[in-house]
């Protein structure tokens, strides 16, 4: 598949710091953004850009508040592949934002609810004219009902915004779905990009990747060995592999994986399992799996399908 115009997010520590709650080491990081250079990825997004006055960090590691003078000490000479962060509303003070000349930050990511679209886009705004590129992630677009999102659209496609994300949050989209959303969007933002972010759940996030891929997305996320929540995301070693372009070369990625991802791994958990693919299945968020694989009934498996489809249980129905 030759796509030269796509770029290719790595978003290892932030998805990923869902994960292990951003206990990612300087040496793992700098390592990382060596090896993705080097691979020809086009950004990582190094962490989330949130304000600690505004959202309580317990003991967060530092990718969770990124810090502009930490930031250099960690990078002090940047490539071609440009950093990103992503904000939530609410959790972020625009006055932390430093102009994007003044940054290390390339790229702010907004996400939001379909309800909070336009406080999203006030930020995007502010953003935007602090000089950044900016992208709004509308999240769990399964739970969205039709006439919502296209308010939505409409809304964004007046804004300054630069990319408009289809995300997947809970894993539970397949192609079609992916093909769906993608030409609702292009209707409705002709003259925004498009980027793409899903999850695992169900063994898709790869092959959905590839189906906005082919309907002309262009940016598409993923993480190394496909860290983070849950079941983690789209796994940036098989997009640099599958997306012929000359720039792309995975042999840098293998390294990162075999010198730091496979000891990660040992101690923490994500990508596909079977609470997790339930999860998927019923178009659930996945704390309630999330809960059970910290749990010692982390294989019960039965019981806990039979929690979610119990009488009693409610289980919020897929509104797309």
């Amino acid at each position: 598949m030759v796509k030269d115009n796509c770029k290719i997010l790595d978003c290892t520590i932030r998805d990923g710091g869902l994960v292990n709650n951003w206990e990612f080491s300087v040496e793992f990081v700098r390592d990382l953004y060596k090896g993705l250079s080097e691979a020809g990825v086009d950004y990582m997004e190094i962490g989330y850009k949130n304000s600690p006055k505004l959202l309580q960090g317990g003991n967060a590691g530092p990718w969770r508040f990124l810090d502009e003078a930490f930031l250099r000490e960690v990078i002090p000479q940047k490539t071609e592949t440009k950093l990103s962060a992503l904000v939530d509303i609410g959790r972020v003070d625009e006055h932390d934002i430093l102009p994007r000349e003044e940054s290390m930050l390339d790229l702010i990511r907004v996400a939001c609810y379909v309800k909070d679209v336009e406080k999203g886009l006030e930020l995007v705004r502010k953003f935007h004219d602090k000089g950044y590129e900016t992208s709004l992630n509308i999240m769990a677009l399964s739970h969205v009902l039709e006439h919502e999102l296209e308010e939505a659209l409409k809304e964004i496609a007046d804004s300054p915004v630069d990319v408009v994300y289809v995300v997947d949050s809970y894993g539970s989209m397949d192609p079609g779905d992916i093909v769906k959303l993608v030409a609702k969007f292009r209707s409705l933002v002709p003259n925004k990009q498009l980027g793409i972010h899903t999850h695992n759940n169900l063994q898709l996030a790869f092959a959905n990747t590839l189906a906005a891929l082919q309907e002309g997305v262009t940016f598409l996320d993923s993480s190394v060995f496909g860290m983070g929540r849950a079941a983690g995301n789209c796994n940036t070693e098989l997009l640099v592999s599958r997306v012929k372009s000359t720039r792309y070369e995975v042999r840098p990625i293998l390294g990162v994986i075999e010198n730091h991802m496979l000891a990660i791994r040992d101690k923490w958990e994500w990508g596909y399992n079977i609470p997790y693919m339930i999860n998927g299945v019923f178009d659930e968020h996945p704390r309630t799996a999330m809960a059970l694989r910290a749990s010692d009934n982390k294989d019960r498996y039965l019981e806990f399908y039979d929690t979610l489809t119990s009488p009693e249980s409610i289980v919020a129905p897929k509104k797309s």
